[in-house]
């Protein structure tokens, strides 16, 4: 969340900020609520030193021999004068909390201004956009033909927005998340973990899915959430934890499940795979000292952008704008496939830099030996990559004009030495 010091300091330009993000902030309420704050505390530390005041003359009065009686009603009667303004500014400060929860990240000075998508600007492509002398099929079209994809049974099993994968291409799934953690762990410095797929409620508030999100995550009868991206277990495994500045960075990856309802996508990509409620995901997580935060998200994304060069598989890398930037990231990079069978680039990672919006929730510093208190540290995510959407771009990138599926150099090692899929 964000720093509530920045806005006591310059609501105006704040709001402004916030503006672009596409949120609303209401200044006169947060004047209002800032201004109790103020009198409240204010109040607490009169009454404190009204009664501390008053508490030395209660011995002065016993030792010349006076009734102390009227002094002890008057400690007595400030003690409860300021146990109710304690009470009203502990009260006060939750809704300063609460306030601030909703409140999206402040996006980077180049971060491009807009609205939506379609305000998202080019950084650069790789790569050629596949071409054939046939018309190639989705992943959908070539799933069924080779009885590799059943949506109906995952209905039958599940409801909408589910897939059963079966035969060589459960495998090629099975096999790109390998590849994926073995290059993360082997080449880029990340140590692997596995992590719990369900998680409590501080766990989802300390990453920033609640309360925002609420409504898209899939919550259990004893109010265990299961978690949307490994990013929230992985973040808050250095919740309230100082960490010394010479363990930063710290690098980590993780292949999850996935869950998501989808709830805003009512509608939209309802055919195939790209789209799901289910789905995998290798994801990274680096925690690191400010300086280096924007550093580590080039690097974040060279990794990201590694996975497809290694494929062979075209893509480009777009900077969002501030429209479209996700709740808690104050920079992100997309980098999107391209997909034959639908003529287009798709998003296939998201590699953002938070800042430090989700340290100042989880309360994850770092503390520097020079320096007398510890400081927030910077968090960043990314996918590296969406495993679903990567055996999406393998299948329509390297399809044969029969259906089958010639296996990317890269991972044939990983099949036995198996070339193509049939």
């Amino acid at each position: 969340m964000l720093d509530s010091q920045i806005l006591r300091n310059d609501i105006e330009a704040t709001a402004q900020k916030l503006a672009t993000r596409g949120y609303q902030l209401d200044v006169k309420a947060w004047n209002e609520l800032e201004k109790n704050r103020k009198h409240y505390q204010i109040l607490q530390e009169q009454l404190q030193n009204q009664r501390t005041v008053k508490s030395k003359s209660i011995g002065q009065a016993k030792a010349k021999g006076e009734d102390i009686a009227p002094l002890m009603d008057e400690v007595k009667a400030i003690g409860v004068q300021l146990d109710e303004a304690k009470a009203k500014f502990e009260e006060i400060q939750k809704e300063v909390q609460k306030f601030t929860l909703y409140m999206p990240n402040l996006a980077m000075d180049d971060v491009p201004l807009g609205k939506d998508e379609d305000d998202n600007v080019e950084v650069r492509k790789w790569g050629t956009p596949t071409t054939f002398d046939f018309k190639p099929k989705d992943h959908v079209d070539l799933g069924v033909k080779n009885g590799w994809l059943n949506a109906e049974s995952a209905a039958k099993l599940s409801g909408s927005r589910f897939t059963v994968l079966s035969g060589t291409i459960a495998k090629l799934q099975r096999v790109l998340a390998q590849f994926m953690l073995d290059t993360h762990t082997s080449q880029n410095g990340y140590t692997e973990l596995y992590v719990p797929f369900l998680v409590n409620e501080a766990t989802m508030t300390g990453s920033g899915q609640l309360p925002k999100f609420a409504d898209d995550a899939f919550i259990t009868t004893d109010e265990k959430y299961l978690i949307p991206t490994a990013e929230v277990p992985l973040t808050n495994l250095y919740a309230n934890t100082i960490i010394a500045k010479s363990d930063l960075p710290v690098k980590m990856t993780a292949h999850t499940p996935c869950f998501r309802k989808e709830a805003g996508s009512y509608g939209k990509d309802t055919r195939g795979m790209i789209r799901q409620h289910q789905f995998e995901k290798v994801e990274m997580v680096q925690i690191v000292h400010p300086q280096d935060s924007n550093q580590a998200l080039e690097d974040m994304t060279a990794c990201a952008e590694g996975i497809l060069k290694a494929l062979e598989i075209p893509f480009r890398t777009i900077i969002l704008c501030t429209g479209d930037m996700g709740f808690g990231a104050a920079k992100t990079y997309d980098i999107e496939v391209w997909l034959p069978g639908e003529d287009q680039y798709r998003e296939i990672s998201s590699c953002s830099n938070c800042t430090d919006f989700q340290a100042r929730r989880m309360k994850t510093r770092y503390r520097d030996e020079n320096e007398k208190k510890p400081q927030l540290a910077h968090t960043l995510n990314g996918s590296g990559l969406a495993v679903g959407r990567c055996l999406i771009a393998v299948m329509e990138n390297y399809q044969n004009q029969d259906g089958t599926i010639r296996v990317p150099k890269v991972l044939q090692p990983y099949f036995g030495g198996l070339e193509v899929l049939s």
